[in-house]
């Protein structure tokens, strides 16, 4: 952007690896044709002990930018403003497990232009006025420039800036503009303006309206139920899994690398978690067959997908000695509702809390390492509400 002497308001983007790829991302589908699904998220890593692993935090979310063919609209895009600047604030090589700041102060003064600039650019694209605005979200690896810096830049908006989840969440990076914005809009009335600031090479801003619409809309896992399902992790364990220190291994074998062959012969249930159904009996195998255990019948089967689907624990044991970066583990027999019944691993879950009974739904995580090949898979986690 720099080197061809382009205007400030024309975006710099890299959607692979730059903070600035989330609501880069976010806004060039907003502005294009089509339906689009977003999805942003980072991983803040930061020297033991540092400011950034205090401050910073894991996240994702995944917004559908398209028209009503593809669902009922919550939030019209009405307007961006882009401030794009090349400085030197916060950077990071390839394969560095961490980021490195250049001195606050600077950062601060340098990032103040350029938000009143792209904010005031998307108010006259949306035409209206920061009176209009009746949520701010504001997100940036800056905290000083977005708190501080954006008091002046914002003017009467600045009073009605949501909370940046920095106490629950901490900051997640590239997610954080589509964290924020979800959270907002899990809580917003109809008819309601929304602007969206992200500091990160520049600056982005997006204004979005929410629609009659969004007052039906039901969150099947809102942020704030997330966040209060969240369970403390003890600092040692969280070391460990970020491999910032070297811990025993567990006393046995490491697993056997995945195969590839096999993983490609069964991809639909690996990845997809689709089983099959007998079109006789009606009974679901977990995984898919092609004989049926009630009747029979050879290859009269149709797949049914299970991913989005709850089940009741009906047995369970409590593995000390398997090989896990996380013992003990946790297997259980799941009944799925509706039929189908499969053994899966437990996760997110404290061993004492499990019981016959409890509600779990599948979740695609990790298994192993092994070869430097990660081996995926779905386990179950427990249904959790606010209540609990």
């Amino acid at each position: 952007h720099a080197a061809l002497r382009l205007e400030p308001a024309v975006g710099a983007l890299d959607f692979g690896g730059a903070l600035r790829s989330g609501i880069g991302a976010l806004r060039t589908a907003l502005q294009g044709t089509g339906t689009t699904l977003v999805i942003s998220a980072d991983i803040r890593d930061g020297m033991a002990t540092s400011a950034d692993e205090a401050g910073g935090g894991d996240g994702a979310a995944a917004l559908v930018i398209g028209d009503d063919t593809a669902g009922p609209v919550i939030a019209e895009y009405v307007g961006a403003g882009i401030a794009t600047d090349e400085f030197l604030e916060r950077w990071r090589v390839p394969g560095s497990e961490r980021s490195r700041v250049w001195e606050e102060r600077f950062g601060e003064v340098t990032y103040a232009p350029l938000m009143k600039a792209a904010f005031d650019a998307a108010l006259a694209d949306a035409g209206i006025t920061e009176g209009d605005i009746d949520h701010l979200v504001v997100a940036g690896m800056h905290a000083r420039a977005t708190k501080r810096g954006g008091k002046k830049a914002f003017g009467a908006a600045a009073e009605k800036t949501v909370d940046d989840l920095a106490s629950t969440v901490g900051n997640t990076g590239t997610a954080h503009p589509a964290l924020l914005l979800t959270a907002t809009l899990e809580q917003a009335d109809p008819g309601r303006t929304i602007a969206v600031v992200m500091l990160a090479d520049g600056v982005e801003v997006i204004v979005l309206r929410t629609t009659d619409a969004i007052a039906t809309h039901q969150p099947t896992a809102p942020v704030a139920t997330q966040i209060a399902a969240g369970a403390p992790v003890s600092y040692g364990k969280f070391l460990s899994w970020r491999e910032m220190v070297a811990v025993e291994p567990p006393n046995r074998p490491p697993p056997n690398r995945p195969s590839a062959s096999a993983a490609h012969r069964r991809e639909d249930w690996k990845f997809g978690f689709v089983g099959t159904r007998d079109r006789t009996s009606g009974m679901i195998h977990m995984p898919p067959a092609r004989v049926s255990q009630k009747g029979g019948a050879v290859d009269d089967m149709e797949p049914v997908a299970m991913a989005d689907t709850q089940g009741t624990i009906a047995a369970f044991t409590v593995d000390k000695l398997v090989y896990s970066p996380s013992p003990p583990v946790v297997f259980a027999v799941v009944d799925f509702d509706g039929g189908g019944r499969s053994p899966l691993e437990l996760t997110d879950v404290d061993p004492d809390e499990v019981q016959i009974g409890g509600r779990v739904e599948p979740t695609f995580r990790r298994l192993y390492t092994s070869d430097e090949i990660h081996n995926y898979f779905w386990k179950v986690r427990p249904v959790r509400g606010e209540a609990d």
